[in-house]
C-alpha cells in the first residue's frame, strides 16, 4: 500500500500547476502514507507560506520543499548511540507481537558481533513460552541469558542479571519485559519497579529504554508510542517489519510528533537483519 500511496505523490509531483486541488491531493496523500495529521498539517501550512514567498512555484520545487522540510522534523541526535560507548543496560518494552524478542535477539547478535559482551535478562516471564524464544535467541546469538521459571518476579529475574552482568564486566545487558496491553497499570508499575532495581544495583551504567513498534500498524504503532512516553522513559524507537508495504511514513510521524528518534529498523526475519535507522536515507527512499 505504501509503495502506492508514494507513486501518487510522484504523480502529484508531475502537474503543471500548483493549487487548491493540489494541496487537498497532497494532505490526503500523506495522512494515508501515516506521516501523521499533525506533520502534514504543519508541512502544508509552510509550503503555502513558501509558495506565497515565491520559494515554491511548480510541484517538482514541492517535492524538493517536502523532502527537506520532513528530513527537517526528524529527530536524532549525535548522541543517539552514545549508550553503547559505556556499560549500560537496555530494556526492551513493546506490546506483545511487535516483535520485541525477535529484535532483541537482533540486537544481541549486532553487538556481538562488533565486539560487545552480552547477556540477556528473560524477564517477560508472564508471557507463555517467552522464556523459551528468547532462549532460542540467545543460542542463536550466542549470548548467555539469565532467567527463571514461568510466573516469576520479572524484577528479581533482573535483578539476578544485574549481578551477573556486573561481576562477568559484560558491556551491555539487555532486558525483556512484559508485553501486554501498554494501558495496564500493572505492567507500568512492574516496569517501575525494574527501573528501581537498575538504579540502585547498577546506577554506573547508562540505562537505555528501546521501545519495539510494528510499522505496519501505522497511527496504532504511533498511539502505543504516545503511551509508553508518558509512562516510561523512551529513548529510542525500533521499528519492526519495514520493508515491502511497511515502507511508510510512520517513522516521520514518530520523531516529528513525540520527538523520539527511531534508532533501529528490522528490515527482514533473519538474525542479521536488524539495523541503525538513517533518518536522510529513510526521506531520500520514500521519494525516490
Amino acid at each position: 500500500m505504501a509503495e502506492g500511496i508514494f507513486k501518487r505523490l510522484k504523480g502529484l509531483f508531475g502537474l503543471s500547476t500548483i493549487d487548491d486541488d493540489f494541496y487537498d491531493e497532497l494532505e490526503e496523500t500523506l495522512i494515508l502514507a501515516d506521516i501523521g495529521v499533525e506533520t502534514t498539517e504543519a508541512l502544508i501550512d509552510e509550503l503555502r507560506e513558501a509558495e506565497d514567498a515565491k520559494k515554491v512555484r511548480t510541484p517538482d520545487e514541492c517535492r524538493q520543499f517536502l523532502i527537506d522540510f520532513l528530513k527537517s522534523r526528524m529527530y536524532q541526535g549525535q548522541d543517539a548511540y552514545d549508550f553503547l560507548k559505556d556499560k549500560s543496560v537496555v530494556l526492551v518494552v513493546g506490546v506483545n507481537g511487535v516483535g520485541k524478542t525477535t529484535t532483541i535477539g537482533k540486537l544481541a547478535y549486532s553487538l556481538k558481533h562488533s565486539g560487545k559482551k552480552v547477556i540477556l535478562a528473560a524477564a517477560d516471564t508472564f508471557r507463555a513460552g517467552a522464556t523459551e524464544q528468547l532462549t532460542l535467541w540467545a543460542d542463536r546469538a550466542g549470548v548467555r541469558i539469565i532467567a527463571q521459571g514461568d510466573g516469576a518476579d520479572p524484577a528479581a529475574v533482573v535483578y539476578d542479571a544485574v549481578s551477573a552482568a556486573k561481576s562477568s564486566e559484560a558491556d551491555v545487558l539487555i532486558c525483556d519485559t512484559a508485553g501486554r496491553l501498554h494501558n495496564k497499570k500493572n505492567l507500568m508499575d512492574e516496569l517501575a519497579k525494574i527501573y528501581r532495581i537498575i538504579g540502585r544495583e547498577y546506577p554506573q551504567a547508562r540505562l537505555e529504554t528501546l521501545l519495539v513498534l510494528d510499522a505496519t500498524t501505522g497511527q496504532n504503532a504511533l498511539s502505543q508510542a504516545r503511551e509508553f512516553a508518558r509512562t516510561t522513559d523512551v529513548k529510542g524507537i525500533v521499528l519492526t517489519k519495514l520493508e515491502g508495504s511497511a515502507k511508510g511514513g510512520i517513522a516521520i510521524a514518530i520523531e516529528s510528533e513525540l520527538h523520539i528518534p527511531v534508532k533501529y529498523i528490522g528490515i527482514g526475519e533473519g538474525i542479521e537483519d536488524l539495523r541503525r535507522f538513517d533518518a536522510d536515507s529513510y526521506v531520500d527512499e520514500l521519494f525516490d
